[in-house]
């Protein structure tokens, strides 16, 4: 059995939303265990990351990075990172903003420089854009072209729940694969 983290942070929703997809699609993998995980919360008990093999990272976009809940539970993992307790553990993120860039690029490579300073290994998102093979933009798969983490984008004071088909897709196909990839890695250990 796998324990896999989807930690996020969302102040409006959007962000919660799509975590809630991309635990859903690591849950499809048998023997996965998949837990929502409040940043917010971990960052008062940051060992309970402990007890699970792999983390699937999720904050909003803000000012081209992470959102300030998100960065205290970043911070908060300073005495494990003194320890290196979270070596070799899978890490991906995911991240959401208003606009189709909204520079969330930058966003996802500050989760990736905090995996690397663990020793995590980095797990992006190996699908090619749907548009590729003739979708239509909003149903298409990784229709943002992002191959370091999941992006997604939800309008300017849109519902929660409330995103192109083709991010909800991607965000379940995200998880999946995360998941697919966790299983196959400690197979080979």
């Amino acid at each position: 059995m796998k324990r896999i983290a989807v930690i996020y942070h969302s102040a409006h929703g959007h962000t919660e939303h799509i975590a809630r997809h991309v635990a859903d699609g690591a849950k499809c993998v048998p023997d996965t265990e998949v837990l929502l995980l409040k940043a917010e919360d971990l960052a008062r008990s940051p060992d309970e990351l402990l007890r699970y093999d792999g983390y699937l990272l999720g904050s909003p976009t803000y000012l081209g990075g992470v959102s300030g809940t998100f960065k205290n539970f970043m911070d908060a993992t300073g005495g494990l990172w003194r320890t290196q307790k979270l070596r070799g553990r899978l890490a991906a993120g995911f991240t959401v903003s208003s606009l189709p860039s909204g520079d969330k690029q930058s966003t996802l490579m500050s989760m990736f420089v905090f995996c690397m300073q663990h020793g995590m290994v980095w797990v992006g998102n190996p699908f090619l854009p749907g548009q590729q093979s003739g979708a239509a933009y909003d149903e298409a798969v990784n229709r943002l072209g992002s191959w370091s983490g999941l992006m997604a984008q939800a309008g300017h004071s849109a519902p929660a729940d409330s995103f192109p088909a083709g991010d909800v897709k991607t965000a379940r196909m995200f998880g999946r694969n995360f998941s697919e990839t966790i299983h196959r890695m400690s197979a080979k250990g």
